[in-house]
């Protein structure tokens, strides 16, 4: 049968309803610390999840659990107790009356695990729990990367990689490609990055400014396969044939923060890093191998065609994106890129003058010292530098290299090298600034896998791990919101329930 919608508002009544019914008679009792949880879910309206997951149930059977109910009980799992299992959650849901009144059920009518995983399974849009297949020959198994310099992320495997990549992904940036978390995602953003956006939580959404960065998430401690023949048992030592994955959308990557190898997945999250509460807008789960200059070029194509929330203005990245390609990618979909400088190249470039550019991208006068910006020049694409011992009409230069009373200056134009003469210009105070806000990415990283252990879901998987991020995420917004409004939500503690409080 179809599941039968029930409103927010039904949901808070039932929830007040079963609280006076339970919690004032004297035999079980609320304290302080349940009511964070009570309030962060009395704010959060779910019902559109029973709408967009109406199609994938059938006419007939049994009446099936509210899809509202199951998600909420799940996030109410994530906020309370998230290095459980589900068979542990169930188990608490049993145990405990209260979860199972914040999930939407009545106490002693729980659903079971099964109930659980069929309801996660609505959620994703192929029947493969994984994204490859699992079977896998034996040239399709990637050997372990480099290790990369301590503390400094590992190298690309591929020189020219990222260049090839998004020479074939411009052209196809208008090719929406269904993935399997769409539905996950489509919920996420409606449901919660909207209400985040109106309570003013992610900045400006017309000129939003949004930082990406990858982490390691370790799902196992080896790789776990099966062989699919019998050639050990033969006594045949070089078998040839393919092993089969429990974890196919996994393998092997180096972890720079922890200085070792590991396996599981590389995720990559972008985030609107402007946000008081560093508030994460979207995941992608890549191979643990893949390196953070890939995984923004894939994730970023996906996500500008999910996003229609706003527009984003910058892109803050760190200095492992610093490949000429993405600056190529960014110029195309005129967006702003803020990318640290990576320190590989240390020599001087030379020009036609008397004047030389650093690797940083800073012109260099005749008697070495750096010249300071002096503006940007919008209608030729050109920054504007100045004599750096020129002040007003004086030059303190004992032997000045130019006539002019106002010093020499020099031009460099974007169009002749986006990574060295971006438009803002990296020896500004403003470029200085607005780079500090990248590290909220890391922050929200933090929150992701110190304070909700992600990494403590025993999940083998593809879909389960998105649910995972993905609920970690919605319960990311709902602490916001619960932050931002925490002085109503006490006042209505007292006033709507006063028999329990």
């Amino acid at each position: 049968m179809k599941p039968v919608f029930a409103s927010h508002e039904d949901y808070q009544n039932f929830v007040m309803d079963q609280l006076q019914k339970h919690y004032s008679g004297g035999i079980l009792t609320l304290v302080n610390g349940d009511w964070p949880v009570i309030t962060k879910l009395w704010i959060t309206d779910l019902s559109h999840m029973t709408t967009m997951l109406v199609d994938t149930y059938g006419k007939r059977g049994p009446s099936p659990r509210n899809p509202a109910s199951m998600m909420r009980s799940y996030l109410l799992l994530i906020l309370t107790n998230p290095t459980m299992s589900m068979d542990e959650w169930v188990d608490e849901l049993r145990r405990v009356p209260l979860y199972a009144i914040l999930s939407g059920f009545e106490p002693g009518d729980t659903p079971g695990v099964g109930t659980y995983h069929d309801f996660f399974k609505r959620l994703w849009r192929t029947k493969k729990k994984n994204v490859t297949p699992k079977k896998k020959s034996k040239k399709a198994r990637k050997r372990k990367p480099k290790k990369g310099k301590k503390g400094e992320k590992a190298p690309i495997s591929k020189p020219g990689r990222v260049k090839r990549l998004v020479d074939w992904m411009i052209p196809r940036l208008d090719d929406k490609k269904e993935l399997p978390s769409d539905r996950l995602f489509d919920f996420f953003q409606t449901q919660i990055l909207s209400v985040s956006a109106k309570l003013g939580l992610l900045g400006d959404v017309q000129q939003l400014n949004v930082a990406g960065d990858g982490t390691p998430v370790v799902t196992s401690s080896h790789i776990r396969s099966k062989p699919t023949c019998s050639c050990r048992a033969q006594g045949i030592a070089k078998c040839k044939h393919g092993r089969t994955y429990s974890q196919p959308d996994c393998d092997s990557g180096w972890d720079s923060h922890r200085e070792k190898y590991f396996n599981g997945y590389h995720l990559y999250m972008i985030n609107a890093c402007d946000s008081p509460y560093d508030l994460p807008l979207y995941p992608r789960l890549h191979l643990a191998s893949c390196h953070d200059s890939v995984s923004f070029v894939i994730s970023w194509a996906e996500f500008s065609q999910r996003f229609n929330l706003g527009a984003v203005d910058r892109v803050l990245l760190d200095a492992a994106h610093d490949a000429y390609s993405i600056y190529e990618l960014m110029n195309h979909t005129q967006i702003e890129p803020i990318i640290d400088l990576n320190k590989r190249a240390k020599r001087d470039i030379k020009t036609d003058g008397d004047i030389k550019i650093s690797s940083q991208g800073v012109p260099i006068c005749p008697i070495g010292k750096k010249m300071k910006p002096n503006g940007y020049d919008n209608t030729q694409h050109r920054q504007k530098w100045r004599c750096p011992l020129a002040c007003g009409t004086k030059n303190s230069c004992e032997t000045p290299c130019s006539t002019a009373k106002y010093g020499r200056t020099y031009h460099t134009y974007t169009k002749e090298n986006m990574r060295l003469f971006p438009r803002l210009s990296r020896e500004t105070d403003q470029w200085k600034t607005i780079y500090k806000r990248r590290t909220s990415v890391e922050r929200s990283n933090k929150r992701e896998k110190v304070d909700y252990h992600l990494e403590a879901g025993r999940h083998r998987s593809t879909l389960m791990w998105y649910m995972r991020i993905y609920g970690i995420m919605i319960c990311q917004h709902i602490d916001a919101w619960h932050s931002q409004q925490v002085n109503e939500l006490d006042h209505l503690k007292a006033h709507i329930f006063p028999t329990v409080a």
